[in-house]
């Protein structure tokens, strides 16, 4: 069981940084879309392929300038915690929960990839 491991073997590692650069691929291309649309270098913001455009051509209403900045910042944000887990990968801390010290377990991982807090911690602090 995890949690008798101090940390994830580096197999295990590699499953997880193959994971994290695949979701930073799709969520570049999606930020760099949305900072397209926002500065209006296309004709309607959502000539993209990437799954949110699909969304958003779909949906009856345009998003407002406001909810694609929003967008935006959540992805930025988004990008930025994948990058830092991929530190966590590099120093071989990845997947500890900051408040337990505790492993992660891995299909929480495989849900949030960027995730340090187990769900018992991340439920405490609520």
């Amino acid at each position: 069981m995890a949690e008798n491991k101090e940390r994830y073997s580096d197999a295990e590692l590699q499953e997880f940084r193959e994971l994290i650069n695949s979701k930073l691929v799709e969520a570049r291309i999606d930020f760099e879309g949305l900072r397209g649309a926002l500065s209006h270098k296309d004709d309607h913001g959502t000539n993209d392929t990437s799954p949110s455009f699909k969304m958003m051509e779909d949906g009856s209403e345009t998003l407002s300038r406001e909810e694609m900045s929003q967008l935006a910042v959540r992805q930025e944000k988004f990008i930025t915690h994948l990058e830092n887990a991929l530190t966590r990968i590099s120093n071989k801390t990845y997947g500890i929960c900051r408040v337990t010290g505790r492993l992660i377990p891995k299909e929480r991982l495989r849900a949030v990839p960027h995730a340090t807090l187990t769900i018992e911690a991340k439920e405490a602090q609520n």
